[in-house]
């Protein structure tokens, strides 16, 4: 079973950057798609990126398209999101996700997903 630890969050101003990572235990993290989601006060979890178990396709929510950028090094069982241009509308709790997959999809629904990190706060001020 994969277990997900995220780290990197924290205060930054407007326009800055962040990168979150996060760390994933078990030897088959090679065959998990995985992606990141975020949640906000008093609002639904929302998709913000997905990559796939070869990191060879990625798919951005509307909203970090341009801005922010997923990626992940198997060989390290870590995936990454590198927040640039960082809005104080991107303030939330993110969380990493993923699920074991025997092709070459990246999922954007958060009930595709079974397993997740705890989460970790960015907090964007103006």
């Amino acid at each position: 079973q994969v277990q997900l630890v995220e780290s990197g969050g924290g205060l930054v101003q407007a326009g800055g950057s962040l990168r979150l990572s996060c760390a994933a235990s078990g030897r088959t993290f090679s065959t998990y798609a995985t992606g990141w989601f975020r949640q906000a006060p008093g609002k639904e979890r929302e998709f913000v990126a997905a990559i796939n178990r070869s990191a060879g396709r990625t798919h951005y929510a509307d909203s970090v398209k341009g801005r922010f950028t997923i990626s992940r090094d198997n060989a390290k069982n870590t995936i990454y999101l590198q927040m640039n241009s960082l809005k104080p509308e991107d303030t939330a709790v993110y969380y990493c996700a993923a699920r074991y997959t025997s092709g070459s999809y990246v999922y954007t629904s958060l009930y595709e997903y079974d397993l997740w990190g705890q989460g970790t706060q960015v907090t964007v001020s103006s």
